[in-house]
């Protein structure tokens, strides 16, 4: 059976730019990525859990937050709190599937604070996903200007005041952490240097059960490498099991 999902857009009218992964056999169960921080859809662990996932039997759809890859939008206005509005307009066109989340990176954040308030996310998955916004955002951009410098000498990626403020407004998704009340898989690489795994270790002890951490030996923030494997399986089964 084919699926049919229409244009999405977001509350602005901005398109928002997705891909489906379907499934072979007939299943009412989806997965929805989203990315992280100047990421997109096309990034090669996203592209490679949506073909998972598909393989396993479960239809995956990964989408480029506005501003992000080839949705419509400014990649100047991007932030968590417009990330999850997306998120809320992508659920939206989905009626009728059971809905699994996964999120890199800050796509990770905006999974935690959407399924803390949205019972239409029944499973969540957190890829080496961000917790203290604020200390991400000093961290890594501290040193640049907001609304003259850019993201990781990255000119296609200007940072901007929205961006660092909703940051620092939010700080930290912890709170919300123990209001996430569905099956919660975080996988994090122990070599993350963009964010660290204690930010899992920390969430962690906020959760509420059943959650599980599963650490890669060796893993970076992108799961580059063989870690994209192990990833993937152990994403796939925790999904099928």
């Amino acid at each position: 059976m084919s699926i049919t999902i229409h244009e999405i857009m977001n509350h602005q009218g901005e398109k928002l730019d997705y891909t489906l992964h379907e499934a072979e056999k007939e299943t009412n169960q989806l997965l929805v990525i989203g990315h992280g921080v100047t990421g997109n859809k096309d990034r090669p662990l996203i592209v490679a859990l949506a073909n998972a996932v598909a393989e396993k039997g479960i239809h995956a759809l990964r989408f480029s937050f506005s501003g992000n890859g080839t949705s419509e939008g400014k990649f100047t206005d991007c932030c968590i709190s417009k990330e999850i509005e997306d998120l809320g307009c992508i659920l939206d066109a989905l009626n009728g599937f059971e809905i699994s989340y996964a999120g890199h990176s800050m796509g990770g954040a905006v999974g935690v604070l959407k399924t803390a308030n949205d019972p239409r996310i029944k499973r969540l998955i957190s890829l080496a996903g961000m917790v203290h916004t604020q200390a991400f955002a000093e961290r890594e951009f501290g040193n640049e200007n907001p609304d003259e410098g850019v993201m990781w000498e990255n000119q296609d990626c200007p940072l901007s005041s929205i961006y660092m403020n909703d940051m620092a407004e939010i700080n930290t998704v912890t709170p919300q952490a123990s209001q996430v009340q569905v099956p919660w898989l975080l996988i994090h690489g122990v070599e993350d240097d963009v964010v660290p795994l204690k930010d899992s270790q920390d969430v962690l002890t906020h959760a509420s059960d059943p959650v599980e951490l599963f650490k890669i030996e060796g893993a970076d923030h992108v799961f580059d490498g063989s870690a994209t494997k192990i990833m993937c399986q152990k994403a796939a089964d925790w999904l099928t099991s």
